[in-house]
């Protein structure tokens, strides 16, 4: 089966940069118009310059109730419907649960969780009314796992698990499909607080992998014929130690 998303319009959040922004370009180069929605302006707006006029930016803030509010009357402003929903935004705190920041633990929960859920809640109306549409999260192999060196990331991950497995079958009625990519360890600013030389040394020895890899992974999912969903879909680099 092909890879075409041509005539569909796609929402990435979190798409400034890393999974979200690969996923973009995935999505245009098969055609789809993609609304690029991140909170980073600046960094929004560049990205969409180097991806043609298919890429539309959408300043939102997911951790503010009412910028998600209006996220969805802009998507149909701006591209008239939607078919692909991907919610990608997510940050991440590893560590002890002993030295930990329950503060930190606080802002990356609203994030991972409670804004995942309130996005996605936000454009099931629309899909609903159509009668078609994906849902992917972006979850993570420690959704699958408990990681033992990040327990409270681990914990979101396994909340997000929960939540396509049971919003799935809620609106599978509807002709909807939900699914998670979860992946292993990726190159993002998620390991912005790594040193190069480690950085290079973990690809080279395959325990990392590349965003565009995962973002090829989602449009699997999605161009899948509509009889068949992919629920979970987990990405390893080939030496990952999980």
């Amino acid at each position: 089966m092909g890879q075409d998303l041509s005539g569909k319009v796609a929402a990435v959040t979190g798409a400034a940069s890393g999974i979200g922004l690969e996923c973009a370009r995935t999505f245009i180069a098969a055609g789809a118009r993609v609304v690029l929605v991140d909170r980073n302006t600046q960094a929004l707006e560049e990205a969409c310059r180097g991806l043609g006029d298919r890429a539309i930016p959408l300043t939102i803030d997911l951790t503010n109730p009412q910028s998600v509010a209006g996220m969805m009357p802009q998507i149909l402003e701006r591209a008239g419907q939607l078919d692909i929903f991907h919610a990608n935004a997510g940050s991440y705190v590893g560590g002890e649960v002993l030295g930990g920041d329950p503060d930190a633990w606080d802002r990356m929960l609203n994030l991972n969780v409670n804004a995942a859920f309130r996005s996605v809640h936000a454009v099931l109306p629309h899909m609903v009314e159509r009668k078609t549409g994906d849902i992917i999260l972006t979850s993570s192999v420690a959704g699958m796992i408990p990681v033992v060196w990040e327990p409270i990331y681990t914990a979101s991950k396994h909340a997000v698990q929960a939540f396509v497995h049971t919003l799935r079958r809620q609106v599978a009625k509807h002709g909807l499909r939900v699914g998670a990519v979860a992946p292993g360890p990726v190159v993002t600013a998620l390991l912005s607080d790594w040193p190069q030389e480690k950085l290079d040394e973990a690809l080279a020895a395959g325990g990392l992998m590349e965003a565009n890899e995962v973002a090829e992974a989602v449009l699997f999912m999605l161009t899948r014929p509509r009889n068949i969903t992919i629920r979970d879909l987990v990405i390893l680099p080939q030496n990952a130690d999980i």
